[in-house]
């Protein structure tokens, strides 16, 4: 059939608007992607190397990471590696406590300049958990370390901590799924609370926080505003993790579900207010890989995947001479190591 000429106007015009409609859809930016500029392996000499945190003190990077025969049981140690150009780094010390598996361990500093080691201190039966209660040590030099304390109660287990320079104090994330109830462990058992402490050791209640799923991993971080803001792993029900915010004296929280699963959360606020998240995630191949989100009070979008896979992420950040720092863990290339990378972000 062919087509009257008075329509032929009409549809060369359609034809023209569909055409710049593609043009402009091609030309259309895409969603900003972070830039991997170098990644390297810093650490694999123990059996097991996992769960890193960084920060910079006295002009220097400090990485540390648990040690162990395996992921679970035994007696972990906590590494403790430096680097003054983030390129060539060396083992300063190694921080254990005879029959107690150290572990998920994170760097801070204290109100009297002093680096300040939390960790988890668990006590395994075979790969039993049986126990386990926060151990805290300090340095002023990050190669002698004071002997592990106790802190908190047992079947704490203390998180990530952040120092608040206006309060003169720690805020830090406790969670307790009460490894010593027997039985199963309903939902209702866990429990994840805020806390404060002036020096990192002795913690008094600040907030407990209404959240279902299974709440545990879960890092705080002070926004330029003064706020607030939470990043939550669930073990329950969608599993996607929770985002928090709430003003102060940070003791009223709204959550909302951020629509992704990452577990070993971690996240930083940049120079300009931005919220850059990270953690094990789902990439763009099968299995868990260590991603970068760009984060908001509601969402976590996807910007970078590291080389990473199987075992792998629980990273440390931080932002330094306008790029991003990355310490994680990996198992991609065969046995579990450790990992830094630098990372633009657009």
């Amino acid at each position: 059939m062919t087509t009257p000429l008075r329509l032929l106007p009409l549809l060369l015009a359609a034809t023209v608007l569909a055409s710049s409609a593609a043009v402009l859809q091609a030309q259309a930016p895409a969603a900003p992607k972070a830039e991997l500029l170098t990644v390297k392996k810093i650490w694999d000499q123990g059996q097991h190397n996992a769960f890193t945190d960084l920060i910079r003190f006295d002009n220097l990077f400090y990485c540390c990471f648990r040690e162990a025969a395996a992921s679970v049981g035994g007696e972990g140690k906590i590494r403790i590696l430096t680097s003054f150009d983030a390129a060539t780094w060396a083992s300063v010390a190694l921080v254990a406590s005879p029959g107690v598996d150290l572990r998920d361990p994170k760097l801070g500093i204290t109100k009297d300049k002093r680096m300040i080691l939390f960790m988890s201190g668990a006590l395994y039966k075979g790969t039993t958990l049986e126990s386990r209660q926060p151990r805290v040590c300090t340095s002023t030099d990050g190669r002698n370390w004071s002997p592990p304390e106790k802190s908190l109660s047992d079947g704490d287990n203390l998180w990530r901590s952040v120092w608040h320079e206006g309060e003169a104090k720690f805020y830090g994330t406790v969670f307790n799924d009460h490894p010593n109830t027997a039985g199963p462990k309903p939902e209702a058992e866990w429990t994840e609370k805020l806390f404060t402490s002036n020096d990192g050791k002795v913690w008094a209640l600040s907030a407990i926080w209404d959240i279902k799923g299974q709440p545990n991993e879960a890092t705080v971080r002070l926004l330029p505003s003064g706020d607030m803001a939470a990043l939550v792993r669930r073990e329950a029900g969608d599993k996607t993790s929770l985002i928090g915010m709430a003003k102060a004296p940070y003791r009223e929280w709204t959550w909302a579900s951020s629509g992704v699963l990452v577990q070993g959360p971690n996240f930083i606020a940049l120079p300009d207010g931005r919220l850059i998240a990270t953690g094990r995630g789902r990439g763009t191949t099968p299995g868990a890989h260590t991603m970068l989100y760009a984060m908001t009070a509601s969402s976590l979008t996807p910007i970078l995947e590291l080389p990473s896979g199987g075992d792998c992420s629980y990273p440390g950040m931080v932002f330094h001479e306008g790029l991003l720092h990355l310490s994680y863990y990996s198992s991609h290339e065969g046995k579990t190591a450790i990992y830094f990378a630098k990372v633009r972000v657009p």
